[in-house]
């Protein structure tokens, strides 16, 4: 059970009314997770989903590594939710159900493509130490080009906003999809 109430379309404000049919209309289809608790400042809900609809759908980096990049941040924030949402998500993508195992523990995926590997990379010492060294950032600039290592960065930021939030107010895994990073919090 979640810490805040979280609006149904039967209790929302015109203002939220609003932003969760924008969202339900759009490309996700459903309002869910993060945005839930953000529709209590329905102008907050509004400008993270459109942001979050930027990162998810119009960025340089194919879904693949988008997804690894989100399970590595969900892996490191314990968010159970964003990765019961993601894994499905990846594992539609192209990432091997080995990998997204592998990366459920904090490891390195073996056999992996060097792609997978260069975004698990810059992922994991961002979220390890908030900070990624030359070497890695230079092999994601070589590969993406500048605007491909700014989104990458954003996305990893965007889903470690994602996964505190849903953290913090303890937001359940939606009905029907099974928990399988570990406990929920």
């Amino acid at each position: 059970m979640s810490r805040i109430p979280l609006p149904t379309p039967e209790t929302m404000t015109a203002d939220q009314r609003r932003v969760y049919d924008k969202v339900v209309a759009g490309r996700r289809g459903t309002m869910q997770g993060p945005l839930l608790a953000a529709l209590h400042n329905p102008e907050l809900a509004d400008r993270w989903q459109a942001l979050g609809a930027l990162l998810r759908y119009e960025t340089s980096i194919p879904a693949r590594l988008s997804e690894v990049a989100i399970l590595v941040t969900a892996q490191r924030w314990a968010s159970q939710v964003e990765w019961s949402i993601h894994a499905p998500i990846a594992r539609a993508a192209g990432v091997e159900d080995d990998w997204i195992d592998a990366l459920r523990r904090g490891e390195r995926p073996v056999g992996a493509d060097a792609e997978i590997l260069e975004v698990r990379d810059f992922a994991y010492e961002l979220q390890a130490g908030g900070q990624v060294s030359d070497a890695t950032y230079a092999v994601v600039l070589a590969r993406w080009s500048a605007v491909g290592v700014v989104e990458l960065a954003a996305i990893i930021g965007y889903y470690t906003l994602v996964a505190m939030t849903l953290n913090v107010h303890q937001i359940p895994v939606p009905p029907g999809v099974a928990p399988d990073l570990g406990t929920e919090p």
